[in-house]
């Protein structure tokens, strides 16, 4: 288990340098893309299982971790709702001096596109303001949802979560 779960309970972002479910820089930039959070050996695959693009590889041995080729990935979001852990997120550095962040959501009501949230780090710190830019459920998703959140660009790797405002 890592050192940060241990003392923390959340990953630092030094925890995901190695990981190989982590899309590059420059490959963020081209466009939405998959960021598996995954750094423990636990049995799981249905990210494999989910993805029909060939993006995502647990291989033989169930308890490695994902393993990300990002040129394949689409950012379609299917690994996202069938992620049992809630490990997946898509980002999309594309966008100019903001990102989105799409992230797993099972809390209703679902926010309004264009309603103003608090970003949120895997801490749950509160980084500032982040704008809903899309929610969705489909019945592919298992129950599982899917909101976008447009953060400034530096919080791509950081915003996991968001708080409503009060209303």
């Amino acid at each position: 288990m890592s050192d940060c779960l241990k003392t923390n309970g959340y990953l630092l972002m030094e925890d995901l340098a190695d990981a190989p479910g982590v899309p590059s820089a420059e490959r963020r930039k081209q466009g939405p893309v998959a960021v598996f959070e995954c750094i423990q050996e636990i049995p799981c695959n249905p990210c494999e299982q989910a993805c029909d693009k060939d993006a995502v590889r647990v291989g033989s041995k169930i308890t490695d971790r994902p393993e990300l080729n990002a040129e394949n990935c689409s950012g379609c979001g299917k690994c996202v709702s069938a992620c049992p852990g809630q490990a997946v997120f898509i980002v999309d550095e594309s966008k100019g001096d903001e990102a989105y962040v799409t992230l797993p959501y099972e809390f209703l009501p679902l926010p309004d596109k264009g309603e103003i949230v608090l970003a949120l780090d895997r801490s749950g710190s509160v980084l500032g303001e982040a704008r809903i830019v899309r929610s969705r459920l489909l019945d592919s998703m298992d129950r599982t949802a899917q909101v976008t959140m447009a953060v400034p660009l530096e919080w791509s790797m950081l915003a996991r979560f968001f708080k409503r405002k009060e209303a």
